[in-house]
């Protein structure tokens, strides 16, 4: 069965899970997979010489338990194919992937039809995660001292990256920015139908 991959990746609080649950919504025939589901428990994460958790890197994934999810997925995948239209875009399974560091790992690679990367600046992000609660819960410095040196780095690798990758601006209201992924997701499984009937 043919299946469409979507990636939403980016900084921490930017917005990816946001925009991943309003994406399945209104996509009939899609499942999501959260990156944040297969942290290790704290026992097994390494702490640096500032005393900080290392969380914000791959080695804090269990990613083979991650790639299983998502094979098993992929041989069967978990949806509806109930669509408005017999004969739309929609009735292609669809698979989004949501989560910081998925485009930093090699693996992965070649699964992506569509990927997208969320930004906000360093002040706005700071704001963001001030409010949210953790668990463990960020020590005193931790942003500036780990997470956010981290995501520099891992954006680095990522505009290296082979394949197309569309960054969006995760300052925008949660509306503007399902409306801005939504219509180009509706525009790439059209082409994607479109290849599929022709071969």
């Amino acid at each position: 069965m043919k299946t469409f991959v979507v990636g939403i990746s980016g900084v921490t609080n930017g917005g990816k899970t946001t925009l991943a649950k309003n994406l399945q919504k209104h996509l009939p025939s899609c499942s999501v997979i959260s990156q944040d589901d297969f942290f290790k428990p704290e026992s097994e994460i390494e702490t640096d010489t500032n005393g900080f958790l290392q969380y914000d890197v791959l080695e804090a994934l269990n990613m083979e338990k991650m790639m299983s999810t998502i094979s098993c997925w992929m041989e069967s995948p978990r949806c509806s194919l109930v669509s408005t239209d017999s004969g739309s875009a929609e009735d292609i399974p669809i698979l989004i992937i949501e989560g910081f560091l998925l485009f930093n790992y090699k693996p992965l690679d070649t699964l992506w039809n569509r990927s997208y990367f969320l930004t906000i600046p360093y002040e706005e992000c700071k704001r963001r995660r001030s409010t949210r609660v953790y668990e463990p819960p960020d020590t005193p410095g931790y942003f500036d001292g780990h997470v956010w040196p981290m995501y520099l780095r891992h954006r680095q690798e990522v505009e290296k990256s082979s394949w197309e990758i569309v960054y969006l601006d995760g300052t925008k209201s949660e509306e503007d920015l399902f409306k801005e992924v939504y219509e180009d997701l509706m525009q790439e499984l059209a082409k994607q139908k479109c290849l599929h009937m022709t071969t």
